[in-house]
């Protein structure tokens, strides 16, 4: 999987491609701590993300917890991740647009 942050003022980025699973959900996991604390807004991009397993969503619902409500949202999210939000619950947990 590749990780690339992008920063502007107070609202951060990530963009993913891969694969979010056992093997690379650690890597988006520390990527995720390693932020500001100070951020307002974080949007991860997932337009390069085509599957998604347990580690991965593991790593968004803690990364939803970390921001609060309002201030973290998925982006470009395919189909098949977007079913596995559906099938979990996740999508009526997180922002996706």
């Amino acid at each position: 999987m590749t990780i690339n942050i992008k920063e502007n003022d107070k609202e951060i980025i990530i963009e993913l491609a891969g694969r979010l699973d056992t093997t690379t959900a650690p890597e988006l996991e520390s990527a995720v701590k390693a932020l500001p604390e100070n951020i307002e807004s974080l949007i991860i991009d997932m337009n390069g993300i085509e599957y998604i397993s347990s580690a991965g969503l593991r790593v968004l619902l803690a990364t939803h917890k970390k921001m609060g409500d309002g201030n973290f949202k998925l982006t470009n999210v395919c189909d098949s991740v977007m079913e596995v939000f559906d099938m979990t619950g996740f999508d009526d947990i997180l922002v996706i647009e």
